[in-house]
Order: structure tokens, then C-alpha cells, then sequence
């Protein structure tokens, strides 16, 4: 079904204006059409909705099970368009600015210790050669630079043909930001430029099934599966995101600076930088906990 003339200009701004991705242009069309579908069994539409309405939404997700982070994700995006029918003047209040998000603790990022990564590093070469040397430097890049997945599979050959030592990134929104490369990074990628055999493909790691294609982010999710294996590492706590999480903390807890990890990172918002500072906070209490000697005799008594 084609959506509303509104919402179409609404996602067409947010993809001109503030280079939203295509993932987040198709995950605001679905919160729209969830929320109208909602609204329009009560005779309103999302373009007429007041406050109580969609209160009653939020209140329609929680009964279904939603949980607070999905439902203050879709609860962001109608604000955002509220905003924007304002500002075209489709209508003249926003009926989300006196709505509450829902409250909910923020989970603590999942990180593998320097040693786990080590491990999961060596564990490439038990790959099938030459996917060994790709992987090891893929893996290397990953841990070196906290790249999302998205901005792993998309790296250009450009991007390291001349074997810089700092990477410049393009992540969200068209951003660019630099992020350095450590000496093991550089070396695992000289290593692999030097065995690649198809130049003509543009990007860094290719699709080994698609010509002229990177490889895919499900490719690299089963690669890391394989791999936390060999090293002896649960599959379950390993991916891109974690491998990210733990250049954070593992940066953090070596005495880099706050700012310097979140421009490195690409966080618009220092807030969300922060949560890796309570991921050190969980260490330093485990530590106390498991290592203290008045803990050990509380224990033993």
C-alpha cells in the first residue's frame, strides 16, 4: 500500500536533509504504518493524533509485550514526525511534546576481555587459506578501529591502498570521521593486500560469490560464529557489535579520553559514549568481589 502524501515527504526529508539510512528510512516507515494502523481502528489517523492517543498507543505496545527501548524507538520516530508536520504546517501543535518516554535501564554493552580477542584473532588461522589472512585482517581492522559492521563490509580498497595509518571512515549520515590504525591492523592488511588476487574489485573485502559485490554483513556474522568457536569462545558472545564494544572499553580502560573514544566511535551524543564508563564501573566491582581478601573470608565464614 503506498504511503500517505506526508509521510512520503516526511521520509524524503529525513533521507535528503539528515542522511538517514535506508534501514532507518524503512524502520520509520513500519513505526508509522504500526502506529496508524493502531490509530485507524479508533477512527484517527497519525496526522490527527493528540496526546491521548497516543498515549494509548505506547500503552497498546506495553500490553503487547513491547519492551521500553522499542517502544521509546517508535515513540522517536512519531515525535519527529510530529515536528515536521508543524514545521511544514500541516498542523499547528505537536501533541508528543508533553509525552513521556517509557522508562527503562539501559543494558550494559557486552565486551570480551583482551585476552578473548586475542584469541579470536589467532583462531583465523584455522580458516581455509586464503580466507585466514582476509579474516585476520578484517578482524584486526575491526578491533583496531571499533567500525560498525556496515562501515567493515563497505571499506573501499582506496581506503588502505597506500597503507595509511589512519583510516578515514564514512558512517552515519555521510559522516566521515579518522580513526587510527594500529601497527598489527596495518600489518594483517599488508599481509592480505599482498596475497588478494581480484584488483579489479573495488572493495576492501570482497564477496567471494558475487563479483564486483563487498561481503556481506551475514558473512561476516558467520565467519566470527566460526571462529569464536576454534578459539574456544561462546558464538553467543561474539559479533561486529561486541568487537566494538570492546575497543571502547579496552581504549577506556587504558586511559584514553572520553571525547577522543567517542569521536573515534562516530557517537553523535557523548551520553552514549559514556555506558562503556559503567561497563569499567561492573569490572572494578567483579574484580573487588571475586579478588578482595575481606570478600574471600566473608565467604568462607
Amino acid at each position: 500500500m503506498r504511503p500517505p502524501v506526508l509521510t512520503e515527504r516526511f521520509l524524503e526529508m529525513m533521507a535528503v536533509e539528515r542522511g538517514a539510512a535506508r534501514n532507518t528510512l524503512e524502520a520509520y516507515a513500519r513505526d508509522l504504518e504500526e502506529c496508524g494502523g493502531f490509530l485507524a481502528a479508533r477512527g484517527r489517523s497519525v496526522e490527527q493524533a493528540d496526546r491521548q492517543d497516543l498515549m494509548e498507543w505506547l500503552h497498546h505496545q506495553a500490553d503487547m509485550g513491547m519492551s521500553p527501548r522499542t517502544q521509546s524507538r517508535r515513540l522517536s520516530c512519531i515525535r519527529q514526525f510530529c515536528a515536521f508536520m508543524v514545521t511544514e504546517g500541516a498542523r499547528s501543535d505537536d501533541p508528543t511534546t508533553r509525552l513521556d518516554s517509557p522508562k527503562a535501564g539501559r543494558p550494559l554493552p557486552r565486551v570480551l576481555s583482551e585476552d578473548e580477542v586475542t584469541r579470536l584473532i589467532d583462531a583465523t588461522a584455522r580458516l581455509p587459506h586464503p580466507r585466514d589472512v582476509m579474516f585476520r585482517a578484517m578482524l584486526e581492522v575491526a578491533y583496531a578501529t571499533g567500525l560498525r559492521v556496515s562501515e567493515l563490509a563497505g571499506l573501499p580498497w582506496s581506503a588502505v591502498a597506500r597503507d595509511p595509518k589512519v583510516l578515514v571512515v564514512r558512517g552515519k549520515g555521510s559522516k566521515e570521521r579518522m580513526v587510527p590504525l594500529s601497527e598489527p591492523a596495518r600489518e594483517a592488511l599488508s599481509a592480505w593486500k599482498d596475497l588478494r588476487k581480484d584488483l579489479k574489485n573495488p572493495w576492501l573485502f570482497p564477496s567471494r560469490r558475487t563479483p564486483g559485490k563487498p561481503i556481506t554483513r551475514a558473512n561476516i556474522y558467520s565467519v566470527l560464529s566460526e571462529v569464536a568457536q576454534q578459539a574456544g569462545i561462546d558464538p553467543s558472545r561474539v559479533s561486529p557489535h561486541v568487537l566494538r564494544h570492546s575497543f571502547a572499553s579496552h581504549l577506556l580502560a587504558h586511559g584514553a579520553d572520553l571525547r577522543s573514544v567517542q569521536q573515534m566511535l562516530g557517537h553523535a551524543d557523548i551520553a552514549t559514549t559514556e555506558i562503556y564508563t559503567h561497563v569499567l564501573d561492573a569490572k572494578r566491582v567483579e574484580l573487588v568481589t571475586l579478588h578482595h581478601p575481606l570478600s574471600k573470608r566473608k565467604q568462607e565464614d
